[in-house]
């Protein structure tokens, strides 16, 4: 059996800038628990909106993003 993989960095991002899920659900108007979602890959943000976090967090948007690219 494979083991899910994690799409997105969100949670280690916001540890490395000191952010928390609740101050990012704040500045997108979203709910917090669909921040925890994103953070746990319960489910995953719109690019639109990985783009909105990135510029929130002052970093490029392939670091929010994993590809695991099997040969």
């Amino acid at each position: 059996m494979e083991e899910a993989k994690d799409l997105n960095r969100l949670k280690v991002i916001l540890a490395e800038k000191k952010k928390t899920n609740k101050w990012l659900a704040e500045q997108l108007g979203c709910a917090p628990t669909t921040v925890s979602k994103w953070c746990t890959n319960s489910s995953q943000p719109s690019l639109e909106t990985i783009e909105r976090i990135s510029n929130l967090l002052d970093i490029d948007y392939t670091e929010l993003i994993r590809i695991d690219r099997k040969s």
